[in-house]
């Protein structure tokens, strides 16, 4: 079972102000250079109607919705992760093992408790929308099938509130007659190297030979879309009670690579990435900033710290050196946006070793 949050973000504040429910609601991650600089993160489905989704920026959303009466809001991050936090633990309570994969998703391992039985998978999964309802207000979609892939493919099918299930004798109907753009993990670069070798849908993506597939895009995600086409995924449903890493990422008022001007945004990230190690009793033993230019390339810069830590002090100051070091070593980069990371994450001795996990 994928089980994937409606609109989360609009949808915990709809439940937070019910007067704006049924209208459209679009929930942004604001720059601060300007009014409406930003993207938007979320909108709830009035908002969709007239093409506001996620990314797009601000401005465009509002010129889309300049005749209707919306609502835009910005990011409530804390609200929306103690509202996650219950829900998950509901999903829990449901499953044979549970997987965690953000904020608003999880798969929930349901062989045991239906006895292999799609039909009571069926009356589980409307237990499970219906307990989310009644004890968080939130709707949900939900796909049931053999496997995580066509799971979470089948949740997509029928939004929001949506309930599709794929018996293993119909995975490949089911799947046929989709844009490759359905397969997780295939974005807009795979997409389009997919349409230069005449494959628009998954039946299409069947009859490519796989060493063209393992050619095109190497083995491993060449070796992906071959067995994604037949529906096939053997990978189980595994917890990820803890991350392997954390970060956080701003954009900065204005372009810049005087690191004045980009310290007071470094240190407020690290300070709140420091703060959500700290709630999780963990430490780090490796950190990264993250620096996005204005042509909107990525750049990282690391460091192996001595010994892990969660002292803020420490953090900020190891952040500041690893910029200093990448403007020194850029000089003609100009960022736009900056961030820092935390990984080689661990926990107290005596505690799960998280190294098993992957990263979420």
């Amino acid at each position: 079972m994928h089980v994937d949050l409606d609109y989360f973000y609009a949808q915990c504040e709809e439940n937070r102000n019910p007067d704006i429910r049924g209208k459209p609601v679009v929930v942004c991650v604001y720059s601060g250079r300007t009014e409406e600089s930003g993207v938007v993160s979320t909108a709830n489905y009035p908002a969709r109607k007239y093409g506001v989704k996620a990314g797009i920026p601000i401005t465009r959303a509002k010129k889309l919705l300049e005749s209707v009466n919306t609502t835009f809001l910005p990011m409530n991050r804390p609200l929306y992760e103690q509202v996650s936090d219950r829900i998950m633990e509901i999903l829990r309570s449901y499953a044979d093992s549970f997987e965690k994969m953000g904020i608003d998703e999880g798969y929930l391992d349901i062989s045991t408790k239906t006895s292999g039985d799609f039909k009571r998978a069926e009356t589980l999964a409307v237990d499970v929308k219906q307990d989310i309802l009644a004890k968080e207000q939130i709707t949900c979609s939900i796909g049931i099938a053999p496997n995580k892939l066509v799971a979470k493919i089948a949740s997509d099918v029928r939004k929001p509130n949506g309930l599709t299930i794929v018996r293993p004798e119909h995975v490949g109907s089911f799947l046929e007659q989709m844009p490759v753009s359905k397969i997780p993990g295939v974005g807009r670069k795979a997409e389009d190297k997919l349409t230069q070798i005449h494959v628009e849908t998954i039946l299409q993506l069947l009859t490519v030979n796989p060493s063209i597939l393992v050619e095109t895009f190497g083995k491993s995600l060449g070796t992906y879309l071959v067995r994604a086409a037949r529906g096939e995924d053997d990978d189980p449903v595994k917890e990820r009670d803890q991350p392997t890493q954390l970060s956080r990422i701003a954009t900065l008022k204005q372009n810049t690579r005087e690191h004045p001007d980009i310290q007071p945004v470094l240190d407020e990230l690290t300070k709140s990435v420091t703060n959500k190690l700290k709630e999780k009793n963990m430490k780090c033993k490796s950190i990264a900033i993250i620096a996005i230019l204005t042509d909107l390339s990525t750049h990282t810069k690391s460091k192996t710290l001595e010994a892990p830590t969660s002292d803020a002090t420490v953090l900020k100051q190891n952040a500041n050196e690893l910029m200093a070091q990448f403007l020194e070593s850029s000089p003609s980069a100009i960022i736009r946006r900056a961030g820092v990371r935390l990984s080689d994450l661990s926990m107290p001795a005596g505690q799960t070793d998280i190294s098993k996990f992957l990263t979420a």
